[in-house]
């Protein structure tokens, strides 16, 4: 029964990411699409946040304005009311130019009495103060209601862009009347090399060396595969299969940003698969660092009655990471809110956080049994794994408090042409970690008749590393099925233990 109930859970894991991208829309490039979104109450002004980008000064540079139409409620169309709404794009750096105060007090979008007085504002308009380096920033667009119609629209325009930043883009209006004001249209945002917004636009480049470092990787490891394939043990068998996701995964990605980059479009298809690649190889990594700190397929050959529980945790993370990554990177740049957000990330780090204190749980569990199994090879093997592992593990706690360092002290983000390293990073650091394991248990051709061996003479010991080369002589068989029996009776015992 519990059989069964897994495969459920194992069916639906693979099947809920694809039901779950349906529920976001097509990315199309830097495109910020309005269907039909409400203006909200802040302060003194109706506000619809238009989106924001880093954008490289160049020529080629623009933000266009595509179809901008605004609809008022049939109530206010029937009492034939003027009214006006603005567009208001400026750098972050200019942020300060947008708005005002009188006499100290709260800051306000639109123009107040007193404010008109002291500033010479334009009362039922956006403040408005024009940039020292150029007076015509920030850049402000109107639409106007007339009559009794019940849109207005907004002259299709193109802002050319020249000065690197990030840029942001507010919808405002002043009229308090036109409560209930909602908008249609677009907003196309273009850098020079294609429609990647600026912080994504390295990461293409990111994922070509990325792409080599590891076809560069399975070379050698497959090099090695194929001349002991006779040899080959199960955990190599799981190191191959990482091998090859790391490599889909990073090309998918460049495949991915390629086409968005030149098309302006990021097909739901092709992004929804690169997506589940990358968590299913991310999930695959790390139940074979748990399992190799488990002593799976050197120490013993099987995990026991741990066997479900490993599986149910690999299932959970896997659903953890897709829903993430979705709500990251399929769909409008930036339609998911923050506490949605953080609803996600949430389980994803409880989850890594659980499976560290496993692997190291598990770890040293290992390291107890090979030292007083006394099989000085192995043992020297999974130190160097756990001094590895701690290492990246330190690297990966520092990275994290630099990342909440760099996000919170960068609100405007404008910080944003490093921002791509936040993600390159873990890229990087499961990389390194995938060559570890793989120069640890490379193939050689006495992996198998090493692997589950018991306690073996010292001399004996160094001539058959699972890393090492050729023996020297041949085991007696009826010592290494003596000690292979004995080895097998601990672990049963170790397993009814745990």
């Amino acid at each position: 029964m519990a059989t069964m109930d897994l495969g459920k859970l194992i069916h639906f894991s693979l099947l809920f990411p694809l039901l779950l991208s349906f529920h976001f829309k097509i990315s199309e490039s830097s495109a910020h699409i309005y269907p039909s979104q409400p203006f909200h109450d802040v302060g003194n002004s109706l506000l619809l946040y238009g989106g924001s980008e880093g954008i490289f000064a160049s020529s080629r540079s623009f933000v266009r304005f595509e179809n901008i139409t605004l609809w008022r409620t049939n109530d206010l169309q029937r009492k034939g009311r003027n009214g006006l709404v603005q567009a208001v794009i400026f750098e972050a750096s200019d942020r300060n130019s947008i708005g005002g105060s009188a006499y100290g007090g709260q800051r306000s979008i639109c123009c107040t009495p007193d404010l008109a007085k002291l500033q010479g504002c334009k009362q039922g308009e956006i403040i408005r103060i024009p940039s020292a380096r150029d007076p015509n920033w920030p850049i402000l667009l109107r639409a106007r209601f007339k009559g009794k119609t019940l849109s207005a629209k907004m002259e299709d325009t193109e802002i050319r862009i020249k000065k690197t930043g990030m840029y942001n883009l507010l919808f405002i209006s002043c009229d308090s009347k036109l409560k209930g004001l909602k908008m249609t249209g677009k907003t196309v945002w273009k850098n020079p090399e294609g429609y990647l917004p600026g912080r994504m636009a390295p990461l293409m480049r990111f994922y070509v060396y990325m792409s080599f470092a590891y076809l560069l990787l399975s070379a050698l490891w497959f090099f090695q595969y194929l001349r002991f394939r006779k040899d080959i043990l199960q955990l190599q068998h799981c190191i191959t299969v990482v091998v090859v996701l790391g490599l889909l995964e990073m090309v998918f990605w460049y495949l991915d940003y390629a086409n968005f980059n030149n098309t302006g479009k990021r097909p739901l298809a092709l992004t929804t698969w690169v997506v589940t690649i990358g968590a299913f190889r991310k999930t695959v990594s790390r139940i074979l660092i748990l399992c190799v700190s488990m002593g799976f397929g050197v120490v013993k050959s099987t995990l026991g009655g741990l066997t479900s529980k490993v599986l149910l945790v690999g299932v959970t993370y896997f659903v953890a990471s897709e829903m993430l990554d979705i709500a990251e990177n399929v769909g409008i740049i930036d339609d998911v809110s923050g506490r949605a957000k953080l609803f996600l990330v949430l389980p994803d780090a409880f989850l890594d956080a659980f499976l560290i204190l496993w692997i190291f749980t598990s770890l040293s569990r290992t390291l107890e049994q090979l030292q007083m199994k006394r099989t000085s090879v192995k043992l020297d093997i999974y130190r160097k794994f756990s001094n590895a592992l701690a290492v990246l593990v330190v690297a990966s706690v520092a990275w994290i408090v630099y990342e909440v360092h760099f996000k919170a002290t960068d609100p405007f983000n404008e910080r944003w042409q490093t921002a791509w390293t936040i993600t390159a990073f873990w890229d990087v650091i499961a990389f390194v970690l995938l060559c570890i394991i793989c120069y640890l248990w490379t193939p050689s051709q006495n992996s198998q008749r090493y692997a589950y061996s018991g306690e073996v003479d010292e001399e004996n010991e160094e001539v058959q590393s699972l890393t090492g080369g050729k023996q020297d002589g041949d085991i007696s068989l009826v010592k290494l099925e003596k000690d292979s029996g004995s080895d097998t009776e601990e672990d049963i015992e170790e397993d009814k233990r745990e």
